[in-house]
Order: structure tokens, then C-alpha cells, then sequence
């Protein structure tokens, strides 16, 4: 795939797709990108110039690169025009197994053999996308994060049946597209990113739901001790509780009790319409812009106890054998804007520390999310308690 030959299709024209579009086209591919009506395929080509409009604005690129970029993308509502002499597709539609589906029905359908096939997807089964087609080993995920031109990250991830030259060439292609990939090796729900932010977010929610702590209370203990970018409700309302609670759902039925979620503290404000951010009103009203968290309520929650929950999903992951501690420290720092990894974070702290928490937090809860993952209790036994033994998660 050199860069004067690459071209791509891109499935579905929404945020996402777009934004996907414009970062191939920039980055110097041939961009299709295909929907169902040439009024959202409009919509999305204005958006585009937009935004290429505001990089010449802000001197980022000259405006004879904003118009190469924009001469590279075409759009089409027929697949079979769209996908003809593509190299790869990517699947950016809504977040529904059966429309994705059909999607890459169509797509296995419409593209060269030797094309390959990857689903946008955050947290569906890449493996149940692949058997749809007649090339499972050609499908893998790239899981791209909002804005896509911005964030730094993608999670490649391995379908069952996807070959490893499959995830070497879109890594690869990843790399191209000034992106950090990081790799699931395991076809597991909301890979690494948004299966630790559901644990840390089900924590949070079932402390305001235990009335531990208000929601300010959380969030500002999360913001000025722990140094994150946003308060956990804060985050909610930022990606939309709707989409927080799917996921919930999603990691639920995969994870069982361990990912718990807590549907009393977000089912009424998605009942209300309040969807977060995106409709003006969440957990916080964002009427006025950005809300503002108290920085003298944070003592009213352990920031810790986030950390203690991300640490151990993070040893889930591990021990499922889905991903290496770089990787979900990468993805937590360049996804999310952590200031640390959760293991990077285990290994300054002790590893005995955390294990002796979560300990304390399952005796006065008896919660499956606070039961200590089986290899921290091993690392502990064998000695592996971070920095200070010189070996832990690394």
C-alpha cells in the first residue's frame, strides 16, 4: 500500500466516518466514502471542508494541501461502484451487530479478495463481523477514538480468525496515519480502553448510587488529586450517557458480576432525555459551557479506589492474555488522557497496596467488580510488588 496507490473505502459518513475519511485523504490515500443518501454524503463532504478550513486558518496545513486532501475524497451510495479497486475498507457505522453485518456482507461482496476488511467498532465482536464474510482472516478491528483526527490512538484488534499479517498491515497502516496502535490480541468486550473506563465509571456510580459521595465529590477527588483530565461524571456526560449505558450493557452480558452496572443512578436522566453534553444536560447542565467542579468537596472521595479498579481489570486483560501492560497503559494515557497507566500507576504504588485495597473494598462490599483478579494475588505471592521489588507488571 504505497501512499500514491492506497485507496479506501469508508463505510458510513456519520462523526466518525468523516473524520476517518479526512485522516486518509490527508495522509495522502484515495478516500470513498459510501452512505445510504447523497444528502448525508453532502453533509459530511461540508463538514470536511470545514474543518480543513479552520487547519489553514489556524496555519496547520497550507490551503493547497486542504484542497489535495478534499480532491482525494469521493463519495458514492453504491458499494459496488465505491468498493471496485479499494485496498481496504473501514466500517464506520452505528454501534448495531446486524447493520455491521450487513455491512461487511456488502463489503466481502464488493472489494478485490486481497482487501482488507476493519470494523470502527468500540466494543462489538470483531470475530462475529468476520464470519460474515468469506475472508475472516482479512477482518480485524480498528477502533479509532473521537475526534478521530486529533486522538493519538487506535486499537487494532484480532478477530478469532484474523491472520497477524492482517493486524502487521493495518498497524502498519495505523503508523502511517501518525497514529500510536495498540494491540488486542484478543477479541474481548471494549477491548482495553473502554472496558477500564467501565469499571472505573461503575465504580464511581455505585458509590453516589451508596450516597458515599456526591457527584461534584467524585469528581473533583478524580480531577485535583488524581489528576485526570475529567471527573468520571464529567466523562459521562462528555461521551453521552446513552453510550455509556450500551457499553454498560455490553460489558455486562460479557463480564458478568464483575462489571455490574449500576442502572439506577443513569436510567432516569436517559429516561428524561438528559443524554449528557450533547443535549445540554447530563449528570451536570452544560447549558453555560463546561460545568464547574468545587475544589473544596474533593476529600469526600478516595481517588484510589478508581485506580484500584482500573488496576485490576487491567490484570484481567493480562491474564486473558488480550494485551501487554504497555499497551493498556498507552491506550489509558493516549485514549483517555490519563496522566498514568493503571499497571504504571500499580507498580509505583505496590502491587501489595492495591491488593490489600481491593481486599478491603470486596469484605465491606462483597462486590464481584472489587474481587482481586487471580494473577495480582499471584504477582504478590511471587514477591512482584512494583518499583520498590524492581519487577511487578513490568
Amino acid at each position: 500500500m504505497s501512499e500514491k496507490t492506497g485507496k479506501a473505502l469508508v463505510a458510513g459518513a456519520g462523526a466518525m466516518g468523516h473524520g476517518i475519511a479526512q485522516l486518509l485523504a490527508a495522509n495522502g490515500f484515495k478516500v470513498i466514502l459510501v452512505d445510504v443518501s447523497d444528502e448525508i454524503l453532502q453533509k459530511a463532504v461540508e463538514k470536511i471542508r470545514w474543518s480543513l478550513g479552520k487547519f489553514v486558518e489556524k496555519k496547520r496545513i497550507r490551503q493547497e494541501d486542504a484542497e489535495a486532501t478534499l480532491a482525494r475524497i469521493s463519495v458514492n451510495t453504491s458499494y459496488e461502484q465505491a468498493g471496485r479497486d479499494v485496498d481496504f475498507a473501514i466500517e464506520a457505522v452505528p454501534e448495531n451487530m446486524e447493520l455491521k453485518k450487513k455491512i461487511f456482507i456488502k463489503l466481502d461482496e464488493v472489494t478485490p479478495s486481497q482487501a482488507l476488511l476493519a470494523s470502527n467498532t468500540s466494543t462489538l465482536s470483531i470475530t462475529e463481523m468476520a464470519r460474515a464474510t468469506k475472508r475472516p482472516d482479512k477482518v480485524a478491528g480498528m477502533h479509532f477514538f473521537n475526534p478521530p483526527l486529533f486522538m493519538a490512538l487506535i486499537e487494532v484488534i484480532k478477530g478469532e480468525d484474523t491472520s497477524q499479517e492482517t493486524i502487521n498491515r493495518l498497524t502498519e497502516l495505523a503508523k502511517k496515519l501518525g497514529k500510536t496502535p495498540v494491540t488486542v490480541r484478543k477479541d474481548v468486550r471494549g477491548f482495553i480502553v473502554n472496558r477500564i473506563l467501565g469499571a472505573v465509571f461503575n465504580e464511581a456510580y455505585w458509590a453516589l448510587q451508596r450516597g458515599e459521595a456526591t457527584k461534584e465529590g467524585i469528581d473533583a477527588s478524580v480531577k485535583y488529586t488524581g489528576g485526570f483530565p475529567m471527573g468520571w461524571f464529567e466523562l459521562s456526560d462528555f461521551v453521552g450517557l446513552d453510550i455509556a449505558y450500551e457499553v454498560g450493557k455490553i460489558l455486562y452480558g460479557a463480564y458478568g458480576e464483575r462489571m455490574k452496572p449500576c442502572n439506577e443512578v443513569i436510567e432516569p436522566l436517559i429516561r428524561e432525555g438528559k443524554l449528557g453534553q450533547k443535549t445540554g444536560a447530563g449528570f451536570y447542565n452544560w447549558t453555560a459551557g463546561r460545568p464547574r467542579i468545587p475544589f473544596n468537596l474533593l476529600e469526600e472521595y478516595d481517588v484510589d479506589r478508581s485506580w484500584t479498579v482500573a488496576v485490576n481489570e487491567a490484570a484481567w486483560l493480562i491474564k486473558d492474555e488480550a494485551a501487554s501492560p504497555q499497551d493498556i497503559d498507552t491506550g489509558m494515557k493516549l485514549g483517555t488522557y490519563w496522566p498514568q497507566g493503571p499497571c504504571e500507576y500499580a507498580d509505583r504504588t505496590g502491587l501489595d497496596t492495591v491488593l490489600c485495597k481491593l481486599k478491603d473494598l470486596y469484605a465491606k462490599y462483597g462486590m464481584e467488580m472489587y474481587k482481586p483478579c487471580p494473577l495480582l494475588e499471584e504477582y504478590v505471592l511471587q514477591g512482584r510488588v512494583g518499583k520498590k521489588a524492581g519487577r511487578g507488571f513490568y
